[in-house]
């Protein structure tokens, strides 16, 4: 079973194709668009959209993954 964990979208850029969520306990989350699961017609992020999504290890820290926007 996946653990999911459940945060805000503080700020997404279309153009660039990134953002960050504000996880739990306030930590900031990278997000990347390819992490974005597509759900009926949810398929982008915009600031305040509430999500579910795993964490990665990336590069720079920690990455979410698997991004599902919650209604």
């Amino acid at each position: 079973m996946t653990d999911y964990q459940i945060g805000i979208v503080k700020w997404f850029d279309p153009e660039k194709g990134h953002g960050c969520i504000s996880g739990e306990h306030g930590k900031e989350i990278y997000v990347h668009y390819s992490a974005v699961v597509c759900e009926e017609s949810e398929c982008s992020l915009e600031e305040g959209n509430k999500v579910k999504y795993t964490v990665i290890k990336g590069p720079k820290g920690p990455q979410a993954q698997e991004v599902i926007v919650m209604n």
